[in-house]
């Protein structure tokens, strides 16, 4: 693989409480949209991009990823976030640092999106890149502003920001090791205090301004990001269409 990422890590801590009555016995990355469970078609697409080797971070339900990964003996290790209801995203990642000793892919569980988006992200020059897209109109979308392609600051509320925003948030973050270990650095002060960081819009806006991380912007990419009822819905009835009509789903 040119881009020389073979790691990624899924965080799949969360409790989905929003999508409880979709949900009922099934973490939300396990919800099925088509064959497999979303998580399991984000897994093959990764693989498909070259990667060799994914940590998913648990915590909610976590013997269903358990169950999960027995089906890629090979290819999955598991890591579980104990207080994933007393902690934020970046305390998640945090769990798997034993597991990461070079660049990764970073995306969540609830995520669908096109083969392209990795292929992206992964074609960025960059060291560390942050993945955008145009306009969704999807709702609680999170906006980012950049300075010369690089992140400055994201915000679910758009007028917080003291520039246009670039684009929206999607999910998908290529880390160098590098970039992890500030992250790190950054993240342990921030426990101290309260363990509800979030890797995204505290940590990696925090320490963006000493260590640089390029923002690619695509434009016309099939995404979502499935956090309620809403969001399901859409996924259901015109972004998860659209992705397989786009792209054939990889297999094993």
């Amino acid at each position: 693989m040119t881009s020389g990422v073979d790691t990624a890590v899924i965080l799949a801590a969360g409790m989905g409480s929003r999508l409880r009555e979709e949900l009922d016995d099934r973490p939300k990355g396990l919800l099925v949209l088509g064959e497999r469970p979303i998580v399991e078609e984000s897994v093959l697409r990764l693989v498909r991009a070259g990667i060799e080797r994914i940590v998913i971070v648990t915590g909610y339900m976590e013997a269903a990823y358990r169950e999960m990964a027995r089906a890629f003996p090979e290819l999955i290790v598991t890591v579980n976030n104990d207080v994933y209801a007393e902690s934020g995203s970046m305390y998640s990642l945090y769990c798997a640092r034993e597991h990461l000793e070079g660049d990764f892919l970073l995306l969540e569980s609830d995520l669908i999106y096109e083969q392209r988006a990795l292929t992206e992200v992964l074609a960025c020059p960059a060291d560390s890149c942050v993945l955008l897209s145009g306009w969704t109109h999807s709702g609680d979308e999170v906006y980012v502003s950049t300075a010369d392609g690089r992140l400055v600051a994201m915000s679910k509320d758009r007028s917080s920001l003291s520039e246009a925003p670039a684009g929206e948030l999607v999910g998908i973050t290529k880390v160098s090791a590098e970039l992890f270990r500030h992250m790190e650095a950054f993240s342990a002060d921030a426990f101290r205090h309260s363990l509800m960081v979030d890797y995204e819009t505290d940590c990696l806006v925090g320490v963006a301004p000493d260590h640089p991380v390029e923002c690619r912007l695509v434009e016309g990419l099939l995404w979502a990001e499935i956090d309620d009822p809403d969001h399901l819905a859409r996924a259901r009835r015109s972004v998860y269409p659209a992705i397989r009509a786009r792209d054939s789903l990889p297999t094993l």
